[in-house]
C-alpha cells in the first residue's frame, strides 16, 4: 500500500506542473501524494479568488482516498485576501472534510520563523499588484520586507516553464545584504535543485513555497525526518 506512513492530499491550480513532481522528489519513505485540482490559468487576484470557490469539491474528492492531511498548494491564492485569507480556507475546509489541513501561506510563514527570520528578501514570479499582497501579508506576520522583486507573468504555464537556473540567478538579484533569509515565492516555479546552492552561496536560509508546504505538512503529521538537500529547513 502507497502512504503506509501517511497520505497527502495536495489541491493545486490546474495549471501547476511543478508542484506535484517536486513534492514527489523530497517526500521520506512511506509518504505518498494525491492530487486533486483547481481551475486556475492566469495568476491573477480575480482569478485566484475564483479558484478557491472550487476548494471544497477537490477536498472532499481528496477525502474519498483517505488523505491523513490535505495541503492547498498555492501561495498567493492563500494570501490574496489579506491576514487570515490561509487560516480561513483551512478552516472552511477541515470543517468539510474533518482532516487536518495547512494552506502554503500558512506554512511560509512557520518556516520563516523556524529559520528565525525577521529580515527577508522575496523573489517571485508575479505581477505587482501580487507582490504587494504578498508583502502585506509577510508584514502583517512580523517580517520586515528589505526587497521583493517579481518577474512579472501571468500566465501560469509560463511559470511552469522557467528552469531553476533562471530562478537561481534571478534570486541572487534580489539579494541584500541585511536579509536573514531568502523566500521564493510560487508552487509552480521550479527550484529544489538551487536550495542548497543558494544557501551556500548566500549563506542565509532559503525558503522556498513547495519545500515549506511539505515541511510544514510532515511536520503536523509528527513526521520530522531530516532530509537532506532542500536547505537548512528539513535539517531543524
Amino acid at each position: 500500500m502507497y502512504g503506509w506512513r501517511a497520505r497527502i492530499g495536495l489541491i493545486i491550480p490546474s495549471s501547476n506542473t511543478t508542484m506535484e513532481s517536486e513534492l514527489h522528489k523530497m517526500a521520506p519513505e512511506g509518504v505518498s501524494i494525491h492530487i486533486s485540482r483547481i481551475p486556475l490559468k492566469e495568476v491573477t487576484r480575480e482569478a485566484l479568488f475564483e479558484m478557491e470557490k472550487h476548494s471544497l469539491r477537490a477536498a472532499i474528492e481528496l477525502a474519498d482516498a483517505d488523505v491523513d492531511i490535505i495541503l492547498y498548494g498555492c501561495t498567493t491564492g492563500s494570501l490574496v485576501g489579506g491576514p487570515g485569507y490561509d487560516k480561513m480556507i483551512s478552516e472552511k475546509i477541515e470543517k468539510t472534510v474533518n482532516k487536518p489541513v495547512v494552506a502554503t501561506a500558512t506554512a511560509v510563514v512557520n518556516a520563516l520563523e523556524a529559520v528565525k527570520a525577521r529580515k527577508i528578501v522575496v523573489a517571485t514570479p508575479y505581477i505587482d499588484e501580487l507582490n504587494d499582497d504578498e508583502k502585506r501579508f509577510l508584514e502583517a506576520h512580523g517580517f520586515e520586507v528589505l526587497k521583493i522583486k517579481g518577474l512579472g507573468i501571468r500566465s501560469n504555464l509560463e511559470i511552469g516553464r522557467i528552469t531553476p537556473w533562471q530562478v537561481y540567478r534571478f534570486a541572487k538579484t534580489v539579494y541584500v545584504r541585511d536579509a536573514d533569509a531568502l523566500f521564493i515565492s510560487c508552487t509552480n516555479l521550479r527550484t529544489i535543485e538551487i536550495i542548497d546552492l543558494l544557501e551556500k552561496d548566500l549563506e542565509i536560509p532559503v525558503i522556498t513555497s513547495n519545500q515549506a508546504s511539505l515541511w510544514a505538512v510532515l511536520r503536523r503529521l509528527g513526521i520530522k525526518d531530516k532530509i537532506h538537500g532542500y536547505g537548512k529547513l528539513f535539517l531543524i
